[in-house]
């Protein structure tokens, strides 16, 4: 396959390409669709959530629900994962916990980061999945120097980063798609071209042909997979995961996907792109399309008892990180120093007495 080639697995008519296929097991194939339903319904509470005024901000995934939940399916345990804000779903089909997640959003004593960080901006050190940032594409010299730390450790594992077509525009891409082909690390880069950074085009951030074709000048090869097609994006992902594994070197994936909504509660897409693009990607919608591949192999009867029971997980999830308790205010004075230094403690014993 060359770079402008885009591989798809899943046909229009619901069948899919035995020369790409994953092959994966029947309960995995329903465990990735359950996951992309479950993504959508955490995108569509928050949302509300955010609207009525329950948490601040939001960064939604709805339209790429087949490029993190794919790309998520093709950890393993000892891989590292450095995503971006909006990929909650690679760590939801990872292990994260729901609970988890929606604790941090709303930024309760749920929270593991205690209320620090905005919503969107997750982490679990037990799968190790390291804390979302802000910044664009600030994570991936982050996932770099992990793989440079295993590959002196001798560890056989990949690290997965993944980023938006924006973080193809930065110098921190440059600087650690560089040191992954010097040093043959085994790094997967993951980008998610929706075609938008916030609001500029992708054909404003660059005069190559393909985001992909950028890997040739760092010695990577580049790979342009159907980012709506969740077997695509597990083929592909995998394929460079296990290549990682194997010492064979670093990725480059461009996976071509759609943000059907705005880049953040915070945005308006009306302003920059037309209802009829909107639409036409609509048509595209990753779980629609994989559903009908899963209806073909007669694995799912009743995708509405999918889309209830998702609801309901969420709704339960939400519940019990609404009724937590806040965080303590003595929280701030914590997770800085392995022992409080005298002039914190004092000012944290000053707040709590009601002097401060």
């Amino acid at each position: 396959m060359t770079d402008a080639e885009i591989l798809s697995v899943l046909r229009p008519d619901g069948t899919a390409d035995p020369a790409h296929d994953p092959g994966l097991p029947d309960a995995e194939l329903l465990s990735l669709y359950r996951h992309m339903v479950l993504l959508r319904t955490v995108d569509e509470k928050a949302i509300t959530l955010q609207r009525s005024g329950r948490i601040a901000f939001f960064v939604p995934s709805t339209g790429q629900e087949a490029c993190s939940i794919g790309a998520g399916h093709a950890v393993r345990e000892g891989d590292w994962i450095f995503p971006a804000y909006r990929d909650h779903g690679v760590g939801l089909m990872r292990g994260y916990p729901l609970a988890s997640l929606i604790g941090q959003i709303v930024g309760h004593a749920t929270d593991a980061t205690r209320g620090r960080q905005m919503p969107n901006h997750w982490c679990d050190r037990s799968i190790r999945l390291v804390s979302v940032s802000s910044p664009v594409a600030t994570q991936l010299p982050h996932a770099v120097g992990a793989a440079y730390a295993a590959k002196v450790r001798g560890e056989r594992v990949a690290v997965l980063t993944t980023f938006g077509d924006g973080g193809t525009s930065t110098g921190d891409f440059h600087a650690a798609m560089n040191f992954t082909g010097v040093f043959r690390l085994p790094v997967v880069f993951f980008c998610e071209n929706n075609r938008y950074a916030i609001s500029h085009p992708v054909e404003r951030q660059t005069a190559a042909g393909t985001l992909s074709e950028k890997a040739a000048a760092y010695g990577l090869p580049g790979v342009r997979v159907d980012g709506n097609d969740v077997l695509a994006v597990r083929k592909v992902v995998g394929d460079a995961m296990d290549r990682a594994r194997a010492a064979e070197g670093g990725t480059l994936i461009e996976a071509l996907t759609y943000r059907i909504g705005g880049h953040s509660t915070s945005d308006d897409p009306t302003v920059y792109r037309s209802e009829e693009e909107v639409a036409a990607w609509r048509a595209k919608d990753p779980i629609r399309r994989f559903a009908a591949f899963l209806k073909g192999r007669s694995l799912l009867e009743d995708p509405a008892a999918v889309e209830a029971e998702a609801k309901e997980e969420v709704r339960r999830a939400v519940e019990e990180a609404e009724g937590a308790p806040p965080v303590p205010l003595s929280s701030m004075f914590e997770d800085v120093y392995a022992e409080i230094p005298w002039h914190l403690a004092e000012q944290r014993d000053s707040l709590l007495s009601g002097k401060g």
